[in-house]
């Protein structure tokens, strides 16, 4: 099945890059400055390193780098403080060197507020305003920055067990479209809002694997969705992988996503996810092939 969504506002100018989501499938990278982050570990923790895998990650054609401070799980408490000197540095850094389109994965609105100010041109909300002051900080960020509202349940970095739903997917989008109106009512225009129904967080897996086959209810809302997928416990649970042995599930899932009308995946692996993604413009087509000459 394939799912193209009608888009509000498909064309989004980010920084200096201009998107036309009716035609790209785009790739987030993920930089995360972080000791205990799920998947690496801590491999971006040190400051060079997190600037250069944004900048490798560009090169190797991702539209977009994530960068975070702190992790969504639970875990020990971290000041605002010490994630903004984690992530403001990296946003900085990336900014003055690359047009890639960068975002900061934060539910603080001062830490948003700053990275806005510093070069970012997206904040992605994990905790979908949380914070009472997120929306105004976005609202009246100078740049007109962008947010990406996604569906969770806990407070931040607060443990959130045994989650239940009647149907996840009514349950997401009934919240995520609360959340929109939240957006707007505080002056944050619908074209620059994105939405992510939140694979795994607090969902168990046979939640994630439902929201991923039935993708095509939460991108009907019409907000460009972002599917971030890559490596979660949904894939290893499925295939029952350890998590250095999901990349090819991941592909599967972001594919299966964006095929459903996802227009943003958020991914480890960014050269096979390019590779992926173009591939599946090209099938879709939403771009011609680099050359045709097969048979011809």
């Amino acid at each position: 099945m394939i799912f193209t969504p009608e888009l509000r506002h498909p064309v989004r100018t980010l920084g200096n890059r201009t998107i036309d989501f009716d035609r790209r499938i785009a790739v987030m990278a993920i930089v995360n400055r972080t000791p205990d982050s799920f998947y690496d570990r801590g491999a971006t923790f040190a400051l060079d390193r997190a600037v250069d895998a944004a900048l490798l990650a560009a090169e190797q054609g991702a539209d977009w780098v994530d960068i975070g401070g702190a992790k969504f799980a639970p875990g020990p408490e971290i000041s605002a403080t010490e994630e903004l000197d984690r992530v403001l540095p990296v946003v900085q850094a990336v900014a003055a060197a690359s047009d890639v389109v960068i975002s900061v994965d934060t539910f603080r609105a001062d830490v948003a507020a700053a990275c806005l100010a510093a070069g970012a041109h997206v904040v992605n909300d994990t905790t979908a305003l949380s914070d009472p002051e997120m929306a105004a900080a976005v609202a009246d960020s100078p740049s007109r920055g962008s947010l990406v509202l996604t569906h969770s349940l806990a407070e931040p970095r607060k443990p959130y067990p045994s989650p239940w739903y009647d149907d996840v997917v009514t349950s997401v989008r009934a919240f995520l479209e609360e959340r929109i109106d939240r957006a707007l009512a505080a002056g944050i225009g619908d074209d620059r809002l994105f939405i992510d129904p939140g694979h795994d967080l607090n969902k168990n897996t046979l939640h994630s694997l439902e929201l991923t086959r039935r993708m095509d209810e939460i991108t009907s809302i019409g907000l460009p969705t972002l599917a971030a997928v890559s490596n979660k416990d949904f894939i290893g649970e499925s295939l029952g992988a350890p998590k250095s042995e999901r990349r090819e599930g991941s592909l599967v899932a972001a594919t299966v996503c964006a095929m459903l009308g996802a227009r943003v995946v958020r991914m480890h692996d960014v050269p096979a996810s390019v590779s992926a993604m173009r591939m599946l413009e090209a099938v879709l087509g939403f771009r011609e092939p680099v050359e045709a000459v097969h048979n011809v």
